[in-house]
């Protein structure tokens, strides 16, 4: 047995050391904005591997990891937020070989002029140059942007932001080109942050930024946010506006971070309606959470009519939370994103919250094999952690059936009808002018940069660079 484990660490070493850029075959163009697939760079076979996939009935899928930084990012001694639960879900998703079936990219960083599509430029100027160092020279830029306790000051803070907010940005332009169906970030969906201040673990909203990307070529763009934490930053950025509809479903009361979503609040202005919170209670279960959220999406998806859709898969609304308090399963949170998926529109699948690390990897592989149309066994294949998933070994765990279900059929019942209510009074999906795009497929290179370090900058990783085939 103890051979056996060595010679499979010994196959993992190998696998890890060998995961290189795949630039050289040129599947991406790059420029200082951000990047784009070409059509005069894109593989032969993407056409071919596209027809096999709708004849199959099974979405091209995009996925967006970098693994030689986000899971090694910090925010401190007993911090909840932990990114290494990042490179936790991705070492599955490899172990699953889940790669095999979606091309894999390591996200570009994002520069500080996308930041500032959504953030102040103060706000972006500080997060760039403050560090554990220096920080105290910067106490009053602390107090403003509300940087502190809960969004601490760490090394490469300004970095982590920038892989992340990539991620999502290359997802939405990855999508608008038809390039693939669905594009997955799991390091994205911080839906807290605003526009200039910190705020719950966000420090950038990389979830805005996507959806501004999508709305350069989509009139009408649906938010789904199933975060345990209302999704408070991106409802903001888009509370005046018919062109975004934000729906929450959330735990709300209590005093519950972050204090807003009550079924009232519902935006203003143009965008009066197309905000839409489901302030749920302490204990639901799956089957308690889909007679809300199938009728209240059904109804979503027939007034507002979107064209793409993005999903926050928040996965600190599982049972067992460190900060949770539902009682949802794998199965019963994936099961959302399955609905959503059979919408068949171009689709932008965020993380978000989970602060107990081995059950956010399991959510998020299962989640990952749902957008694959694939079948996981319920054994988890060993892995570089195979330890912290003790003593089961499972990819599905079991919810607390000694927790009570708060949510009774009568709350439930008044909540739905408040909201369905509220959607009722839409006069139907806004009629959006969409002005000439300029061309992203062929975007601007600074001829003074040097081209290596511009081709090796970001691209395609190989899938077959992860594994030798046994």
């Amino acid at each position: 047995m103890h051979a056996k484990r060595r010679s499979v660490e010994r196959c993992m070493r190998r696998a890890v050391e060998r995961v290189t850029i795949w630039w050289r075959r040129e599947w991406l163009c790059v420029s200082r904005t951000g990047f784009a697939a070409s059509a005069r760079c894109a593989p032969h076979e993407s056409q071919g591997a596209r027809q096999a996939a709708e004849l199959m009935g099974k979405q091209k899928v995009s996925y967006f990891h970098d693994a030689d930084s986000i899971g090694s990012y910090y925010y401190g001694p007993g911090h909840p937020m932990k990114p290494h639960r990042l490179q936790m879900t991705h070492n599955l998703i490899l172990s699953y070989h889940l790669y095999k079936k979606m091309e894999v990219f390591r996200p570009h960083l994002a520069t500080a002029d996308e930041m500032m599509a959504f953030h102040s430029p103060e706000y972006i100027d500080f997060v760039r140059r403050v560090t554990p160092d220096n920080q105290h020279d910067f106490a009053k830029q602390l107090q403003r942007f509300t940087v502190g306790d809960d969004c601490p000051v760490f090394d490469g803070l300004y970095d982590y932001c920038r892989v992340y907010s990539g991620g999502s940005i290359d997802g939405a332009i990855k999508l608008n080109h038809g390039v693939c169906d669905v594009a997955i970030n799991w390091a994205g969906g911080l839906h807290h942050a605003k526009r200039s201040e910190a705020s719950g673990f966000c420090y950038i909203n990389d979830i805005v930024l996507g959806i501004l990307e999508l709305l350069k070529h989509h009139p009408r763009v649906l938010y789904l946010d199933i975060d345990i934490h209302h999704g408070d930053g991106v409802e903001e950025a888009f509370y005046t506006s018919d062109r975004v509809m934000t729906v929450s479903f959330h735990k709300y009361g209590d005093y519950f971070f972050p204090g807003t979503g009550d079924t009232k609040d519902i935006g203003v202005k143009s965008g009066r309606y197309y905000s839409v919170n489901v302030p749920l209670r302490d204990g639901i279960n799956d089957e308690t959470y889909q007679r809300i959220f199938v009728p209240v999406i059904s109804k979503v998806m027939e007034v507002y009519r979107p064209t793409a859709l993005v999903l926050q898969c928040g996965s600190d609304s599982l049972s067992g939370d460190r900060l949770g308090c539902f009682n949802l399963s794998v199965r019963g949170h994936g099961e959302c994103v399955k609905h959503m998926l059979g919408y068949k529109l171009p689709t932008l699948v965020l993380g978000g919250g989970g602060y107990t690390m081995r059950n956010v990897a399991r959510c998020w592989t299962y989640e990952t094999a749902v957008v694959l149309g694939e079948e996981l066994q319920d054994e988890l294949p060993y892995n570089e952690y195979y330890e912290y998933y003790a003593p089961d070994f499972t990819l599905h765990f079991p919810t607390n059936p000694t927790m009570e279900n708060l949510n009774t059929r009568q709350y439930i019942d008044s909540v739905k009808q408040q909201v369905l209510e509220n959607l009722r009074l839409l006069q139907g999906a806004p009629s959006v002018s969409m002005d000439v795009m300029p061309d992203l497929l062929q975007p601007h290179v600074n001829t003074n940069e040097n081209p290596d370090a511009r081709a090796a900058s970001s691209g395609a990783q190989n899938p077959a660079e992860f594994y030798d085939e046994a």
